[in-house]
């Protein structure tokens, strides 16, 4: 009898403790200082990325390589990535928040310094000085998994539920800011190929800033007080169980095939953009220029998806109709770019392209978590995209290889047509039938359980009946 006490008022005990816990959910404000340079890092790593791909011809003529090894320097980041991405994703659940975005800064930073090396004039480096650029883009590459990773960790370690999505959507979408600034910015500064040198020294300004910021700001792992019932129960599984346990997950699996597949297009699409308008006349400045619509768009749509998601928690619904949508437009702008004198045509469905494809994207990695929970958020985010990168590889290596050389053609804008342009029909109508297909894929099999909000709701009513949210209280 005594011991059936014991245990009872023991079991009582850790209760109370649990429920103590879960009562005092808090949030500090220093949550936005940490989503600033997560944001800064992510579009600074894009800007580097996508550096070169608005100018490829000119970059091309500049160091005196072909075509193709510019492309190497964009495919670079997701040959890397694809080893490094696990790496990556034990690295964030292990070791924690801070070390992850700490290393990416300074990765980043070194990257983007090599780079600049590879111009200076004074070393008088001749044929090696592509070999500098390929080493410095290598470096930026390593760091991309590291901050790709890092906004659903952040996301979930400090903020509450009902700010979840849209701190999830500001970080994510920070990558896709850089490809926008990338393709706005590369051909304004390079007009001519010698002001490539240029263009180097300002691509490296926000990332020795963002590695001073996550250098000297970010102190702390995880916060004091826990803002949610999810990052208090912190129940992640171990990174090697955390893998078994998605890959015994068939919704885990569809939606990485299907997205990651999604976000392999998406980058094919942004590298090989000017390439595939400048066969058919269309200047390297309307590139830029569908290239910025294509994220700008992008990035409203996941500003408003974002927000609608943190109200209605319609994660699934909103992902498959948006994933139509933006097949839809693949398909008119693959069409529309095979003609001259469409620019009306190409610039709005590239934008929509863009708003319905790019909304997609926090949502989705919200949504990896929400299926796959309690398996570590990085962990789950992680290997979406290195099935995105393994993906992307092999598209940008097909849609290349699918391409035909044509006789010279005295209104392409292509700089290098000595060897006649690339037409690039049969890869755009390739890109548009996958992106199709794959939206019909994700709309008939996808589905699953919110288990990570469930687990909330159901520590929630533990506490007083409510959401734990109602339970957040604010820094003083």
């Amino acid at each position: 009898m005594r011991t059936r006490m014991e245990g009872g008022e023991e079991a009582s005990l850790l209760g109370e403790r649990s429920l103590g816990r879960l009562a005092q959910l808090k949030t500090y404000r220093r949550r936005w200082f940490l989503l600033a340079v997560v944001c800064l890092l992510n579009c600074s790593n894009a800007m580097l990325w996508l550096t070169f791909a608005p100018v490829a011809d000119k970059t091309a003529a500049y160091f005196h390589i072909s075509l193709e090894m510019i492309n190497w320097l964009s495919l670079v980041y997701l040959l890397i990535s694809i080893p490094f991405g696990l790496v990556a994703t034990w690295l964030l659940d292990s070791m924690g928040l801070r070390c992850a975005v700490t290393l990416s800064a300074w990765l980043n930073m070194t990257g983007s310094i090599i780079r600049m090396v590879s111009v200076l004039k004074f070393l008088s480096l001749g044929s090696q000085r592509y070999w500098y650029l390929f080493v410095g883009q290598c470096l930026c590459a390593l760091a991309q998994p590291l901050v790709i990773f890092s906004p659903t960790k952040l996301a979930a370690l400090w903020f509450p539920d009902h700010q979840r999505a849209t701190a999830n959507m500001l970080a994510s979408m920070s990558n896709p800011l850089g490809i926008l600034i990338a393709n706005v910015l590369s051909p304004a500064l390079v007009p001519e190929g010698k002001h490539i040198p240029l263009m180097l020294g300002v691509y490296a300004i926000p990332a020795v800033t963002a590695c001073a910021l996550a250098t000297v700001g970010i102190h702390e792992k995880v916060p004091p007080t826990p803002p949610s019932a999810s990052a208090t129960n912190s129940t992640s599984q171990p990174f090697l169980a955390g893998l078994k346990m998605l890959l015994r997950n068939k919704s885990y699996i569809i939606l990485a095939v299907c997205f990651g597949g999604g976000i392999g297009m998406f980058t094919c699409f942004s590298a090989l953009l000017e390439q595939i308008l400048c066969e058919k006349g269309y200047s390297n400045v309307f590139a830029g220029l569908n290239g910025a619509l294509f994220t700008t768009c992008g990035l409203l749509g996941a500003f408003l998806l974002g927000l609608y998601v943190d109200r209605t928690r319609k994660f699934i619904e909103s992902t498959k109709i948006c994933f139509c949508l933006s097949a839809l437009a693949s398909i008119v702008f693959a069409v529309a770019s095979r003609f001259r004198h469409q620019a009306i045509t190409l610039a709005i469905a590239s934008s929509l392209f863009g708003f319905f494809g790019f909304a997609i994207y926090p949502i989705a990695m919200e949504l990896a978590v929400e299926c796959s929970y309690p398996v570590g958020e990085g962990t789950s985010t992680g290997l979406i995209f290195v099935a995105s990168q393994v993906q992307g590889v092999i598209l940008m290596i097909l849609l290349q290889a699918l391409t035909v050389r044509v006789s010279e053609d005295p209104s392409s804008t292509c700089s290098l047509d000595q060897d006649g342009a690339l037409d690039w029909t049969i890869p755009t109508l390739v890109l548009a039938g996958l992106c199709s297909a794959m939206a019909c894929f994700y709309v008939i099999f996808f589905n699953t359980d919110y288990k990570r909000l469930h687990a909330e709701n159901n520590s929630g009513t533990l506490v007083n009946g409510e959401d734990t949210a109602a339970a957040t209280v604010p820094e003083a």
